[in-house]
């Protein structure tokens, strides 16, 4: 009975979970004039792909205003591979320095190490927006306002979560694998790279995922920052696209078939490395 009830506790929270997902997709199979009339099913009366050939510019500008919508339309191309490159680049390097730091916390010896820590950690405590605009001046200060640079710049380095993550990994490794790689001659760098690095497959791998689905989402800051067209990622195009349609109503149908092609990429990437992300999390260094 407690078996079947979990099981049922479970259900409920994975449709909750995905109902938000399935509606986005009804939504941008459903023809524009209908979606006001056919709101209650689960599925369109007539689904139609023309919401996703109208926002990726397969259609004309008449067909398009037939089809409800604005004529707008998002280079996807262009904007997918910015939205790529920027995840890249900060989940690269965020979880590579996010790792150095927490093996240094956890395993180094140095003046000030737990006050340093402690403040580091502190920062959790400071919501995002306060840095906002110190960040951007600091970028404008530097010139690299609509570049790639400017817009990875504040988050290239480490996150005060991150690096406590990493070093409670760190801190619950065997020391005799270490001390017996200190007898064959490496030194602390070398610890890091050659033993520790590799047996923190599954954390690293976490916090990658992690930040790579938060760089995914991220908005705000791309927009202040990143609004030219040549460093425009896709979140910034769904919401230049909303505002190119019409006053009166929003192209609600269009909107949500581009967000739907906005979340492909994040779901392959989770599709194909969750498998490995699970079997990596069972790895432990006594293994």
């Amino acid at each position: 009975m407690r078996k079947f009830f979990g099981w049922a506790v479970m259900a409920v929270i994975v449709v909750a979970t995905l109902f938000p997902f399935w509606w986005m997709i009804r939504t941008a199979l459903t023809p524009a004039g209908d979606l006001l009339s056919d709101n209650a099913g689960l599925l369109p009366r007539d689904p139609t792909l023309v919401n996703f050939a109208r926002v990726l510019g397969l259609t004309s500008e008449a067909e398009a205003r037939a089809a409800g919508g604005s004529g707008a339309h998002i280079d996807f191309a262009r904007y997918i591979l910015n939205s790529v490159i920027y995840c890249t680049l900060i989940a690269a390097f965020q979880t590579l320095f996010c790792a150095m730091a927490g093996y240094a916390f956890a395993r180094l010896r140095f003046p000030g190490r737990d006050l340093i820590f402690a403040i580091l950690i502190s920062a959790l405590m400071v919501p995002p927006i306060f840095t906002l605009l110190p960040n951007f001046v600091l970028v404008k200060d530097l010139g690299l306002i609509n570049t790639m640079a400017g817009m990875v710049a504040p988050s290239i380095l480490m996150t005060p979560f991150a690096v406590f993550f990493l070093r409670q990994f760190f801190l619950s490794l065997p020391r005799d694998v270490e001390e017996a790689a200190i007898l064959d001659g490496n030194g602390p760098w070398g610890i890091f790279w050659r033993i520790s690095l590799p047996m923190s497959r599954g954390p690293l791998l976490t916090i990658g995922i992690t930040t790579t689905v938060w760089a995914w989402k991220d908005f705000l800051w791309p927009l202040l920052v990143g609004r030219g067209e040549e460093n425009r990622l896709v979140t910034v195009a769904l919401g230049v696209f909303l505002q190119q349609s019409p006053n009166t109503q929003p192209d609600w149908t269009g909107l949500m078939a581009a967000s739907t092609l906005s979340v492909i990429p994040v779901a392959l990437l989770l599709v194909f490395v969750g498998k490995r992300l699970v079997q990596s999390l069972n790895f432990t260094g006594s293994k």
